[in-house]
């Protein structure tokens, strides 16, 4: 069988494996880049609804708060190689980068395939060796020499350092099916709970059921997670959708990682969940505008009286809940029962049952713990010669370019430090 002997074996073709191969052979390593799958970089080239967002222009502070899960494990990586030199590497391979909203950083071409095609030519130009369709069996690790990594069709290639960037469990269909995790506790690291994070969540609500308000976009709302003394965990003012399962949108998304935890933490089986779609003002006010508006045009029906504070379909709904008919006329309805409706815009209580399953969400909670792993370096306290980037690391944060600048990030790190093991006698 052929066996091959490389500086460094990069697993994995998604962002960071990619940016770990270059940072490798850019310090002169031999690299050797294995994918499963039939081309690199499928995730990136869906990434942001297909447009790519590389990263997140926001301050390094911001952009670790963003990434709730061990952010912090990042602070020493972002002193070498941060979100600002992941946009001039980008231009360097000739990817004019924009920004938008809230930091995020797209390509001028809005094509994230032009973002892959720049890293599959700069992989090129350093000739890095590439096998694709690999799926790897197993690598055997020896410390004083070089790792065996054996793929399933029985060739070996020897690698002085190896790092894995096989991703997570999250969107299995581009290649990241938990493959590394196995091979991470070979090497006696540990691997904490797999979690969804950044997925929709599930209610049996009978209105969800019933598909009352399925389809339902609500704008700039406040979300919150609540604890058992239904106290919020968290709080995200964005946008979310009422869905035929439960609710997803950008607000549910960052939030959803809080719903699971807290089921762990307390050993729930529900969770509320809090929706305020009136969040720049609060009840009170909101009531006195109603009662306001009720004297000057009391003879109304409530539901012209209240066209356009929320949605015609969520006004409705809220409004038949409380038992107020929409055609009454404004004048005929009490006090209490308004103060009632009020309070459903700004206090919207879902009992939230769990999420939709690990395989759809967009990022995985949970993996190789950070404790293990060196943070300047990406190299493992456990094994010599082996190093992690990605997805597959502990780390995770909402979408908006936070983990795709993780998985660049770590993958910088990891690939360069892998090239200095080149020196090692094997």
């Amino acid at each position: 069988m052929k066996q091959t002997q490389y500086d460094v074996i990069v697993i994995g073709g998604g962002p960071s494996g990619l940016m770990a191969a270059i940072g490798a052979a850019e310090n002169k390593a031999k690299v050797l880049l294995i994918d499963k799958g039939n081309k690199l970089g499928r995730k990136l080239a869906i990434s942001g609804g297909g447009r790519c967002n590389v990263t997140n222009r926001l301050p390094i502070d911001e952009i670790i708060k963003h990434i709730p899960g061990n952010g912090r494990f990042l602070h020493s990586a972002f002193s070498i190689f941060s979100n600002e030199d992941i946009i001039r590497f980008f231009e360097k391979l000739g990817i004019a980068l924009k920004e938008e909203d809230h930091g995020r950083m797209f390509p001028v071409s809005n094509k994230a395939q032009s973002v892959v095609d720049a890293l599959l030519t700069r992989l090129d130009e350093l000739k890095v060796t590439i096998k694709t369709n690999s799926p790897v069996a197993d690598i055997q690790f020896q410390p004083e020499r070089s790792h065996t990594v054996q793929l399933h069709s029985g060739e070996q290639f020897h690698g002085k350092a190896v790092v894995l960037a096989v991703g997570g469990k999250s969107v299995p269909h581009t290649g990241s099916t938990g493959d590394g995790y196995g091979w991470a506790e070979k090497a006696g690291h540990t691997i904490t709970d797999l979690f969804p994070t950044e997925v929709p969540l599930t209610s049996s609500e009978s209105f969800i059921k019933n598909k009352a308000l399925q389809g339902l976009s609500l704008r700039d709302v406040d979300v919150s997670v609540l604890n058992p003394k239904d106290k919020p965990l968290i709080t995200h003012r964005m946008d979310m959708i009422f869905t035929h399962f439960g609710l997803s949108g950008p607000a549910i998304l960052r939030c959803s990682q809080f719903v699971v935890k807290a089921m762990k933490k307390w050993k729930l089986n529900k969770v509320n969940v809090r929706i305020n779609s009136l969040p720049e003002q609060n009840a009170e006010k909101t009531f006195q505008e109603i009662v306001t508006l009720k004297k000057n045009e009391p003879k109304k029906s409530i539901k012209n009286l209240l066209k356009g504070i929320v949605p015609e379909r969520y006004l409705l709904f809220h409004l038949e809940e409380v038992g107020i008919d929409p055609t009454t006329q404004a004048a005929s309805i009490t006090n209490e029962l308004l103060r009632l409706f009020v309070n459903r815009l700004h206090d919207f209580r879902i009992e939230i049952d769990g999420t939709l399953p690990l395989e759809k969400a967009f990022v995985t909670g949970g993996g190789v713990s950070v404790k293990e792993i060196e943070p300047q370096t990406m190299a493992s306290k456990k094994m010599d010669g082996l190093f992690f980037c990605g997805e597959i690391l502990d780390i995770h944060g909402y979408t908006g370019g936070y983990n795709i600048t993780s998985a660049l990030v770590t993958g910088r790190l990891a690939g360069s430090n892998a090239a200095l093991r080149k020196s090692v006698t094997t």
